[in-house]
């Protein structure tokens, strides 16, 4: 039987402490229905007996203290509140024995924005990592030797796993189960709590607001340039004349402050905007595709699914209440 020690640091978000336990002790339910063993020994983990949530509106009655847990076979992280920073240095006591166990042979698994707890413990440096995409600046200034994969779901390496925002991390919580307890129990969770497998991108999620949190004031000058005149057709050669600096050094100083190059930067501002045409206007994608500066209807279709994951008409139909009953 596996041990699992679900974490409940300070300003853990309620629902992705509970939504762990629920499925891996359904599984057990679902095994002892068909005559087997369960698979899971699920312990509610923390620093105290009670850990008090969402500013005391909820208590959680851990089943452990940390320094009672010797030898565990997975730790789950469950996602974040507060200011991350802030948080993140209030869980302090809880990195040594994240690492201790780690080095012991447990794995580590964190939900959502919990991936800043399990950056702090170094254990993720030099590794890449999923969280949530709207997190993402903060996180690559806090953890720059993490390497954060924008959009995936789901990310493993040696053990240690991450998911992405919000509610990608059932995706994450039925690999584990997969790992553990069998493809069948897996898909016997997704159907019971309706969820979708195999899940692999955030990106249709995703919302780009620009990463202005920096200090280089003509670069933040040549965003809002962009973001203004988003139907135009703007070279880096341009913007780096307007704004003074030689073409090189322009897009090293853009690329440091964005994590984005000018041209990536004008990309996912187009289709930002574009996203939010094909939501809500009655325009075709022709249309849309013209009005955010593009001629080309295949770049701007290969342009939009890499930044998405769905084709420009799929995210129509994805997000368009009408579209979709035009369609239907």
């Amino acid at each position: 039987m596996k041990h699992i020690s679900i974490l409940i640091p300070h300003d853990a978000v309620m629902a992705s402490v509970v939504d762990p336990q629920t499925i891996l002790t359904g599984v057990n339910e679902f095994l002892k229905a068909a005559g087997k063993d369960p698979v899971f020994n699920v312990q509610l983990v923390g620093l105290s007996r009670q850990v008090k949530l969402s500013n005391g509106q909820f208590s959680v009655h851990t089943d452990a203290l940390l320094d009672e847990i010797k030898k565990t076979d997975l730790i789950i992280i469950p996602a974040l509140g507060g200011d991350l920073a802030t948080t993140v240095q209030k869980n302090q006591e809880f990195v040594p024995w994240i690492i201790s166990q780690y080095k012991n042979g447990s794995e580590v698994a964190s939900l959502c924005i919990g991936a800043f707890l399990l950056a702090s413990t170094g254990l993720l440096d030099g590794k890449e990592c999923s969280s949530h995409w709207l997190t993402a600046p903060v996180f690559r200034e806090m953890y720059p030797a993490v390497t954060l994969v924008d959009g995936r779901i789901v990310t493993e390496q040696q053990g240690l796993y991450s998911s992405g925002g919000a509610t990608s991390y059932w995706s994450l919580l039925l690999h584990l189960v997969e790992k553990f307890a069998g493809r069948e129990m897996a898909i016997m969770a997704s159907k019971i709590y309706a969820l979708e497998m195999d899940r692999k991108s955030q990106s249709p999620f995703a919302m780009f607001n620009g990463q202005k949190k920096h200090e280089d004031e003509p670069i933040k000058l040549a965003q809002e340039f962009i973001e203004n005149n988003v139907a135009e057709k703007i070279s880096v050669a341009e913007l780096a004349v307007r704004y003074s600096i030689g073409r090189r050094h322009f897009e090293r100083r853009f690329k440091k402050a964005t994590n984005n190059t000018p041209m990536e930067y004008m990309q996912r501002v187009k289709v930002e905007a574009a996203k939010k045409q094909l939501e809500t206007s009655p325009k075709n994608v022709n249309e849309v595709m013209y009005d955010v500066g593009y001629l080309d209807g295949k770049a701007f279709r290969v342009v939009f699914k890499k930044i998405t994951g769905l084709s420009p008409i799929e995210y129509r139909n994805k997000y368009n209440k009408n579209a979709a009953v035009a369609s239907a």
